[in-house]
Order: structure tokens, then sequence, then C-alpha cells
């Protein structure tokens, strides 16, 4: 009884028609919907005072090695201020805090959520290395101005290099762009229209559609704006690239950092860092993470 009234409901033309056109019409607002907040999807900025920015005075131990921030100001190419934050290796010295020496400085293109203040135990290992870190906050987070757009990451990004190696006065041979996650596809960009001397890419995609195939399968391709194809720009970046990932990484799928990493081309590594949800890289990596991303700037940047 209910097959043959299922049959005869759907053999109806005019309730078939119905059903159509609200399917269709349901189809049509959810993608006027996704492409009016499309970047609400994307971005998740945390602006200031949001964020822990009061930061306690530590008392240094003899020959520990801490981050000294300064804060820098951005001006991107059209007229957003950007901050950001300019640290430096020093160590512990009978009481008072001596610069570390290092020629290498580490662009940091942080991910999608926060802000800088929320990468400050992240820089104090990483200015270990040792190298120092210049770390920006993209339009529209922590204090910057404006509001987040890809080609507004890309000028913002732009603006960090245009610093390190205009005001700073620091060779594009010394400078390591690195990007997790949303960055990675930042500082890919940004190694396709400079020289660094080596590129990391960490926890990131090959695409913005690829990662809503992945996230939300059923929305259409062709009604993102926001591209942020890095499968196709890896391929224009000639100079060092380590990619680093997790299988565990439970917000951008392991497969899409592997694509990224096969269609790069050489010089090339590949580190997996097991077990880590997309989160806790820098945690589970450990000293081992770290000993690898030296041992990479070390053999890419030369001395």
């Amino acid at each position: 009884m209910l097959k043959k009234f299922i049959v005869n409901l759907w053999s109806n033309k005019n309730f078939g028609w119905r059903m159509a056109r609200i399917v269709v019409l349901l189809s049509m607002g959810f993608a006027g919907y996704v492409m009016l907040f499309e970047d609400s999807f994307i971005y998740f900025p945390a602006r200031y005072p949001a964020g822990v920015w009061e930061r306690e005075k530590l008392q240094v131990r003899e020959g520990e090695i801490v981050a000294r921030i300064e804060d820098v100001q951005l001006t991107a190419a059209d007229g957003v201020r950007l901050h950001g934050w300019y640290c430096t290796p020093q160590v512990g010295r009978r009481g008072a805090l001596e610069p570390v020496a290092t020629n290498r400085t580490l662009l940091f293109l942080h991910g999608n959520a926060g802000n800088i203040s929320h990468r400050y135990e992240i820089i104090g290992d990483l200015v270990k290395l040792p190298v120092n870190v210049l770390i920006i906050d993209y339009r529209g987070y922590g204090k910057s101005e404006g509001s987040p757009s890809e080609q507004g990451l890309y000028a913002d990004a732009r603006a960090a290099w245009d610093y390190l190696t205009d005001v700073r006065g620091i060779p594009a041979s010394q400078i390591v762009i690195f990007g997790e996650s949303l960055g990675g596809a930042v500082a890919i960009d940004l190694a396709t229209k400079t020289e660094a001397c080596a590129l990391v890419v960490q926890s990131s995609f090959t695409s913005i559609a690829d990662m809503a195939a992945e996230l939300l399968p059923f929305v259409p391709r062709f009604i993102l704006r926001t591209k942020m194809d890095s499968l196709s720009k890896i391929k224009l970046v000639s100079g060092p690239k380590l990619f680093i990932h997790s299988e565990a990484d439970e917000i951008i799928p392991y497969k899409l950092g592997r694509r990224l990493f096969d269609a790069a081309s050489a010089p090339k590594q590949f580190y997996e860092v097991k077990a880590a949800p997309h989160n806790l890289m820098y945690e589970i990596g450990g000293a081992a993470y770290y000993e690898a991303l030296r041992n990479f700037i070390n053999s890419s940047c030369g001395k």
C-alpha cells in the first residue's frame, strides 16, 4: 500500500513540478546565503581587545632564550594599517638579557582564527631555533584595521615582506616564509612573488574549493569568490620547501597536504607529526618538530 501511494504521488505531474520548484528555490536560497556570508565561513578573527595582550614579566633563568617583542606598524598597498610583532631571541646572562646572534628571519603567517597574541608561546619556541620572527595580524584581526578578504590577506603579507626587506634591510636570502593552516595559502602566494630562502607550509590545503568539497560537499564550487588556489601556485615556487602535516588533523585533511607536496617541485621535504590534531601540532611535535624545522632552515638558507 505504501509503495503504491509513493508511486502515485510522484507520478502526479503537479506534485512533482511543485517539489522541483521547492528544491530549486531552496538551493538558490542556500547558495545566496553562502555567497553573502562566505567570509564568515573562512575567517574567524579575534579583534583587539580580545586576546592575551598583557604579559607578566618572567624571571629568565641563566642561559634561557626568550622572545623580545617589539610592536610594529605596517601599511598595506591599499592603505590599510596593520599591527605586528617583531620578535628577537634574547638569552639570560648574569641577571640580564643579551641578544642572540642570528641572521635568519621567519615571516610567520598565522591561521584563520584568533590573533597574534594567541601565538605568544609558539613565538617563544621559534626564536630558540634561533631566528627572528615577524608575525602580523591580517586586516580585521587583533589591532589591524579593515576586514579580511583573499586579496587583502595577500596584500598584508606583501606589506610584511616589504617591512623586512625595505625597513629592516634584511636580505631576501635570509627570510623564511612560514604559513600555518589558512596562512599556508597566504605564504604560498607570497612565495610566488618573492625570492625567500625557503618556504614552510604547515597543515594547509590545496584550495578553498577543495576544503568546501570536504566540509560542505553540496555547495557548488563556482559560487565561491575566495579561491586560494595553492595547488596551482605551489608549482611556481622554485626554492626549498618543507610541508608539515598530521594524519590526525581533524580540520584540514592530511590528503590535501600530501597533494600540495606532490604538486611541488624539488627541492622539497615532507615532515609528518604523528597523532597531532590541527591545533596541537607544536605541542605534540615537541623537540623533534623544532629540530626538523631547524635542520631545514639551516640546510636551505646557508650560513
